[in-house]
């Protein structure tokens, strides 16, 4: 494979990556945190309704596991297109 195909295969990995990243985010943060918070609403999470939570620590919590999933599934990505670091 080519220089430039090689860049291209690890940039287009590294964007799908990133899509994924922050459709989960965003699918926590605005969906569950704000779209459905009324139905979550009706369970609860340690004393707090359920939408809440999710409003206020979900995303927190989801956003903290994204980043590390990030770092980690990255130190993989480079090492399958022989750009990590020694």
């Amino acid at each position: 494979m080519s220089q430039n195909a090689s860049r291209e295969a690890y940039w287009t990995a590294n964007l799908k990556l990133m899509a994924g990243c922050l459709a989960v985010w965003f699918i926590v943060s605005f969906g569950l945190g704000i779209l459905l918070v009324e139905p979550l609403n009706s369970f609860q999470l340690f004393g707090y309704p359920l939408g809440f939570w999710f409003a206020q620590q979900g995303a927190i919590y989801t956003f903290m596991v994204l980043i590390f999933f990030y770092a980690w599934r990255m130190n993989k990505l480079d090492r399958e297109h022989d750009v990590h670091e020694d």
